[in-house]
């Protein structure tokens, strides 16, 4: 139960399509407990953790960036999972064009090159955590793989792209195959949305 001081800033946004819309990659079953439980319950705890604290004036990514313990962990989960989510769409651009194309040709040799190697993260990845392609501000875009809440934000990187290991992220829809569960996620990921953040100021 929360209590009277709790601030409500931070509010957890609604998904940008239908629950059913990116099935049978990712399930409504999986979207309703993913996004409508486990991401709530981070934007709930970050609201509790900052109240009357002087985080409760910062933006999201400040505090991801200035905190630690559980207060970095539920903010960076909540950004994670809104980040995560909004990059998915039932009808998306399934390659990527322009600059993101070519840095990605120079980092990786191709988008199958590089899904390859983020799979092989994914796979790696010990636990709970996330897999990003990010860049500097440069250009250069790279695979950083980030155990439990890690976010590329605290490396001063700019994420353009997630893949949440988390178990809650995929074990209902395909058990504990977490590489399947990886691989679906190309056929739903929309590379116009990773192009708007790459080429954003």
């Amino acid at each position: 139960m929360e209590t009277a001081t709790v601030t409500k800033r931070f509010t957890l946004a609604p998904l940008p399509y239908d629950k059913k819309a990116l099935e049978p990659h990712i399930s409504e079953e999986t979207l309703t407990y993913h996004h409508d439980k486990h991401m709530a319950a981070y934007v709930n705890k970050l609201n509790e953790l900052i109240a009357d604290t002087h985080y409760d004036g910062m933006t999201i990514e400040d505090i991801i960036r200035e905190a630690d313990g559980p207060l970095f962990n539920n903010a960076a989960q909540a950004w994670n999972h809104e980040f995560y989510f909004a990059q998915f769409s039932p009808e998306p651009q399934r390659m990527p064009s322009g600059e993101l194309l070519d840095a990605i040709n120079t980092a990786f040799g191709s988008v199958d090159k590089l899904k390859e190697r983020m799979n092989a993260e994914s796979a790696a990845l010990f636990g709970s955590g996330w897999v990003w392609l990010a860049s500097n501000y440069d250009g250069e875009v790279m695979i950083v793989p980030k155990p439990n809440a890690g976010n590329p934000l605290t490396d001063e990187l700019r994420p353009l792209l997630a893949i949440d290991v988390w178990e809650h992220a995929y074990y209902i829809d395909f058990r504990n195959a977490r590489a399947d569960g990886v691989k679906a996620l190309w056929n739903v990921l929309d590379w116009r949305k990773v192009e708007e953040r790459y080429t954003a100021k």
